[in-house]
């Protein structure tokens, strides 16, 4: 019986990648601003090997890293979270996911309140909390929803709890979910409730995707297919759309991501646990918090001993991100195009230097080949 624990900090991007320029993002490193932070404190990592990640200025060097360490390059065109894990997964998109920077077209807004029996306002790209804070009142007021965009593929849909009930939301987002597809598949429909009066709005933590269906067969499928347990922490089984998923468990934080993770540790199974932690990237990256970054970083890195206490004999742990969102990068608020780092360790896994890899496949790519399953897509195993 063999576990993989695969983890996604997300957004933890290690360096701007060559095409940096064409996403907008030249000079970011997510890895180098958190660790600016007085708050920062990652002995265990840096143990792992992610100070001596190619291009990774960060010091003390480790003299020997316990662990397999890289940084791995995106092939996929786009620098969001659902493009992140499909290529960490298999899925390479080598066409990006439509993007709405003047706002949704009156036609797909038409079909969308015909379907809902709803009006929208704002439809605009937006900072999700100024446009709670910009709109609410009015969506007090009227029941119209509050549809806004962001740089990524994203159509969202922010609503107060007592006004939309948070079943009917969902339920909207799954009718807006069946009219964006074709031309305006946009990758993720997301549910974004708040609760609040007079201007005060604060949004809750009953935050829900609704995703595409990754196109081809993933890592989650070919492991599902051979019989292995699939266990998704997190926004994970909303990101695959529940494909090639045997069991999830929905996350309220970061530390509650740690813990039910913790939880599947102490659990025996044959397979994969895919947990992503959201914090770094939806709380403190878009919010270009440096410091409530450096401390999301440093309290991941406390709870790894204990982690690393329950991994068996032929158990791996593995950590990785799915993009950048660089807290010190003024530019722009928006996700950053950056190398992944991947750390990999395991009482039966070789410590070594594996440079830099031309695609996050190769981390699913290496998931299957520890379960003795050849890849279905353009991966490279790394052991």
């Amino acid at each position: 019986m063999k576990r993989v624990f695969l983890i996604v900090l997300d957004s933890y991007g290690c360096g701007e990648m060559p095409d940096a320029k064409d996403f907008g993002d030249e000079g970011s490193s997510t890895v180098r601003s958190v660790a600016t932070s007085k708050f920062f404190e990652a002995p265990n990592l840096r143990k792992m090997g992610l100070y001596n990640i190619d291009g990774v200025d960060l010091l003390p060097k480790e003299e020997n890293p316990s662990g397999i360490y890289c940084r791995c390059a995106e092939v996929s065109k786009g620098k969001d979270t659902t493009l992140g894990h499909w290529e960490i997964a298999g899925v390479q998109s080598l066409s990006p996911m439509p993007t709405y920077p003047d706002g949704f077209p009156k036609e797909v807004l038409d079909e969308f309140s015909k379907a809902v029996g709803r009006g929208v306002l704002c439809n605009k790209p937006y900072s999700g909390t100024e446009v709670i804070k910009d709109y609410g009142d009015e969506h007090v007021k009227t029941g119209d929803l509050i549809v806004y965009t962001s740089a990524d593929s994203v159509f969202q849909i922010a609503a107060h709890e007592d006004v939309v009930p948070l079943e009917e939301l969902y339920d909207i987002c799954r009718k807006a979910r069946k009219i964006l597809v074709g031309k305006h598949g946009v990758g993720r429909v997301i549910a974004r409730p708040f609760i609040g009066s007079n201007g005060n709005y604060t949004r809750t933590s009953h935050r829900h995707d609704f995703s595409l269906e990754p196109p081809s067969v993933t890592m989650l499928d070919q492991l599902k297919e051979a019989g292995k347990d699939v266990l998704a922490v997190g926004k994970i089984n909303d990101i695959f759309a529940g494909k090639g998923i045997t069991e999830y468990v929905y996350t309220s934080d970061n530390a509650d991501g740690i813990e039910k993770t913790l939880q599947w540790m102490d659990r025996d199974f044959d397979g994969i646990c895919f947990t992503n932690l959201v914090d770094t990237d939806m709380i403190y990256g878009h919010r270009r918090d440096i410091d409530g970054y450096a401390k999301a970083i440093s309290y991941f890195d406390s709870k790894l001993p204990e982690m690393i206490s329950k991994l068996k004999d032929d158990d791996v742990i593995m950590i990785t991100a799915d993009h950048g969102c660089d807290p010190g990068y003024t530019k722009t608020t928006d996700h950053t195009r950056e190398y992944i780092p991947l750390l990999m360790y395991g009482k039966k896994v070789t410590p070594k230097n594996l440079g830099t890899r031309s695609t996050f496949a190769d981390i699913g790519a290496t998931v299957l080949k520890e379960f003795g399953i050849d890849a279905k897509f353009k991966g490279t195993s790394m052991i």
